[in-house]
């Protein structure tokens, strides 16, 4: 007989990766229905209709095909991506770095933050307005309204994993004579670094509300702009093509950056 069967422990141990990708199959079988459920719903709704002014989900993929056709919608991603962008790698290395300093010095941590948890709190809808008046409508005062959402999630994610480090690890470090330069890079930041790269992924999340919120509330450019030109000329559904597909774009970065996580920084959590 088979040592591996009279083994229940090996047994086990060798149906867990079977488990575990039927389990990642039907979790993506009923994604993929809800999914279906919800465009079917939408388009029922969009037929009925509830609204005039909703359009049917066929009418507003067709939409959506249209504009990246002419070239729209292509022109407005670029537009709505370099902002984005700068302000989401403005954002990583001063928040991380304001974080991490946080974590480690007390004094830092009393001076900074109350400023990143008023900024957390703020209505930033109503703040972007201000930054528009100091710095104009230009790419400055875009970037500072992505730095405005995005910054104090990083800051305060970052700020945590740090002060939260395992202190058994810290007095290990101590015990075996390690400087207080090896203590933070081989110890603090390693056992931190899952914890900062989900703020960093929820900073990002927080920046495409910031970008969408400043060429709304600024000036009408990228994705903002079609989706306020749409809705003056009453394409409503070229105004929700516009609104579906800066949607679908965060949702699936934000997938890609989960997967990263759980695939290369926290492989603990992969199939959870």
């Amino acid at each position: 007989m088979d040592a591996r069967l009279e083994d229940p422990v090996a047994a086990q141990m060798a149906a867990q990766p079977g488990e575990a990708a039927h389990s990642r199959r039907q979790n993506l079988w009923w994604r993929l229905a809800s999914i279906a459920l919800f465009f079917g719903a939408w388009e029922i709704a969009g037929r009925v209709p509830i609204n005039l002014a909703f359009p049917t989900f066929s009418a507003t993929v067709a939409a959506f095909f249209e504009m990246v056709g002419d070239g729209t919608m292509l022109k407005a991603y670029g537009l709505t991506l370099q902002p984005l962008i700068v302000g989401i790698v403005l954002s990583a290395v001063i928040g991380v770095s304001t974080g991490v300093a946080m974590g480690l010095r007390k004094s830092v941590e009393w001076m900074v933050a109350p400023v990143f948890i008023v900024l957390q709190a703020a209505p930033v809808a109503a703040v972007i307005p201000m930054v528009t008046f100091v710095y104009g409508i230009g790419l400055t005062a875009k970037v500072i309204s992505v730095c405005l959402l995005a910054l104090p999630v990083i800051v305060l994610n970052s700020y945590k994993a740090v002060a939260n480090v395992n202190p058994s690890l810290v007095a290990m470090c101590r015990s075996f004579l390690g400087s207080p330069w090896q203590q933070i890079v081989k110890i603090i930041l390693p056992d931190a670094s899952p914890v900062i790269f989900a703020g960093l992924r929820l900073g990002i999340g927080a920046g495409f509300v910031g970008i969408i919120l400043a060429e709304l509330l600024i000036t009408p450019t990228g994705i903002g702009d079609l989706i306020t030109y749409h809705r003056a000329v009453a394409n409503y559904a070229h105004m929700y093509a516009a609104i579906a597909s800066i949607i679908a774009f965060s949702a699936l970065t934000l997938s890609g950056l989960q997967w990263v996580e759980e695939n290369w920084v926290r492989p603990e959590k992969r199939g959870s």
